[in-house]
C-alpha cells in the first residue's frame, strides 16, 4: 500500500477529527497542512487570504504537498481547495491514497455556521451560497478520490473505519494489479 493518505473534502467534513483519529488507528503520525501553513506564514488563514491573496495561499498548500511527498507514511488532513489544481492532485496520488468525505450544505453550515476563520465563506456564510460552492468543487474532488466516505450523521469511529476498509480494498486490488 502507499504510504500517504490524504483526506480531500468540503470545509466541515470532518478531514481534520478524522484524519487524527485514523493516523491514531494506524499508528502513523499525522499532519494539518492548514496549521503548518499557519505556522510557517506566521499568521492565521484568514490574514493569508487578506493579505496576500488566495493565490498566494494555494502556491503555499501546494508547496507543502512537495515537500510532504518526500516524507514516509502519514495522514494528511487537506485544506478543502487542495484537489482544486491538477498538480496537488499529481503529487497526491503519485505518494499515496486520496480519500474524498462527502458531506452535505446542510451538515456543513451546521458544523461550521459559528466559525470566523472560512475566508472563502467569508460574508456568504448559508446553506446556498455553501451548495453552490461545494457543486463548484464536487468534480475536482471526484476525479482526484481513490475512495468515497460519506460523513452526514456519523461518528469519527464509523468514518475511520468505513476508511480503514476501504484502504484494505484498495490494497487488496493493488497486489492483484501487480500480481
Amino acid at each position: 500500500m502507499k504510504e500517504q493518505i490524504y483526506l480531500i473534502g468540503f470545509m466541515g467534513s470532518g478531514k481534520t477529527s478524522v484524519s487524527r483519529r485514523l493516523a491514531r488507528l494506524l499508528g502513523i503520525k499525522c499532519l494539518e497542512m492548514d496549521d503548518i501553513i499557519k505556522m510557517e506564514a506566521g499568521k492565521e488563514i484568514t490574514r493569508i487570504f487578506a493579505e496576500d491573496g488566495e493565490e498566494a495561499f494555494r502556491q503555499m498548500e501546494t508547496a507543502l504537498l512537495c515537500r510532504l511527498s518526500g516524507e514516509g507514511a502519514m495522514v494528511v488532513s487537506c485544506g478543502g481547495g487542495v484537489p482544486l489544481r491538477p498538480e496537488n492532485v499529481k503529487w497526491m496520488k503519485k505518494r499515496g491514497i486520496v480519500v474524498l468525505l462527502r458531506v452535505s450544505a446542510q451538515e456543513t453550515y451546521r458544523r461550521i455556521h459559528s466559525s470566523t476563520n472560512r475566508p472563502v465563506l467569508a460574508g456568504h456564510m448559508n446553506v446556498e451560497y455553501i451548495a453552490g460552492l461545494m457543486a463548484e468543487r464536487e468534480p475536482f474532488y471526484r476525479r482526484a478520490a481513490d475512495l468515497v466516505v460519506e460523513t452526514d450523521q456519523r461518528s469519527q469511529d464509523e468514518i475511520a473505519a468505513d476508511i480503514l476498509q476501504g484502504l484494505k480494498q484498495i490494497s487488496g486490488k493493488e497486489q492483484t494489479d501487480e500480481g
